[in-house]
């Protein structure tokens, strides 16, 4: 079982001295979470809140993913860097796979994207994107980014991107690994499908393991079930060992979860938020390991 310290709702200033500490105490990577902007209301509701509202205030950080990986790699030796999540069709491709393809080959290999379809229409709409065909083009592009992640010439004819041959670069000295992530059937066929691990929401640990058996279920469907496969789960019932072992059994690699808040509540102080990252490292990383 890997940790991966999420930095959901983080005072961006405060990562550049976690990250390194992460990096010397086993954590296996940090993650972060994806929004442009923040309107004051939404036509869209929340869809993780029985209520519809989000979980987050007004005037919360949201850095750029991979602006942030980016200068937080020339920070750290080993840690890598994921997302809960990108939301992909909210760019255009080719930026995007550029970014992320440079945050690769400036970490060495340390990035895993973790892609969304996104929920807020109000954001793809200022980005000029269409929410409505979100999920088909976000097939699309991660077919487009791991061709142009080859280095080499390359051209795609698809029902939303066709482009001649073209090559981008600097690529990648190793594959990118694409997670998916979402609760939602087409989320799930899309992880099947297309992708090497699959990230869930706040869920309860049965709900992820049944959402594991289901996918499980569609990758034989689809003659994917000999390649590699990773889990990156936030479950709301597991917080030691014991629980963390069974979901480990159920084939669940990676738990996704901040730390600080088990020792020093919801403090925006960050010599305690360090001390978190310490802290929970030594009484569940090491002893897992």
């Amino acid at each position: 079982m890997k940790f991966v310290l999420s930095t959901s709702f983080s005072t961006v200033s405060h990562l550049t001295a976690i990250a390194p500490v992460a990096d010397e105490c086993g954590w296996e990577a940090m993650s972060f979470s994806d929004h442009v902007v923040h309107p004051r209301t939404i036509s869209t509701p929340y869809p993780y809140t029985e209520d519809g509202n989000r979980r987050w205030q007004a005037f919360t950080d949201w850095p750029d993913p991979w602006v942030t990986i980016g200068a937080l790699a020339a920070l750290t030796r080993r840690l890598r860097f994921t997302n809960n999540v990108f939301v992909l069709a909210m760019r255009n491709p080719y930026i995007a796979a550029k970014a992320i393809s440079t945050a690769a080959v400036i970490s060495n290999n340390r990035v895993t994207p973790a892609l969304g379809v996104g929920w807020s229409s109000d954001e793809f709409e200022l980005m000029g994107q269409d929410f409505s065909n979100r999920g088909r083009r976000t097939d699309e592009m991660i077919e487009i980014m791991r061709l142009l992640w080859s280095g080499e010439w390359v051209e795609y004819q698809g029902q939303y991107y066709q482009f001649d041959a073209m090559e981008m670069n600097p690529a990648p000295t190793q594959p990118i690994p694409l997670w998916v992530g979402g609760i939602s059937k087409p989320a799930m066929r899309r992880t099947a499908r297309l992708a090497d691990g699959w990230v869930s929401d706040l869920q309860t640990s049965a709900e992820i393991i049944e959402s594991v058996a289901y996918i499980a279920e569609l990758r034989r469907e689809y003659g994917r079930e000999h390649l590699p496969f990773e889990v990156m789960a936030t479950p709301s019932d597991a917080f030691d060992i014991d629980a963390y072992r069974r979901l480990e059994e159920a084939g669940i690699t990676h738990i996704l979860t901040m730390p600080w808040p088990f020792y020093h509540g919801d403090t925006e102080d960050p010599e305690l938020k360090i001390d978190g990252v310490k802290r929970y490292a030594e009484d569940i990383i090491h002893k897992m390991s």
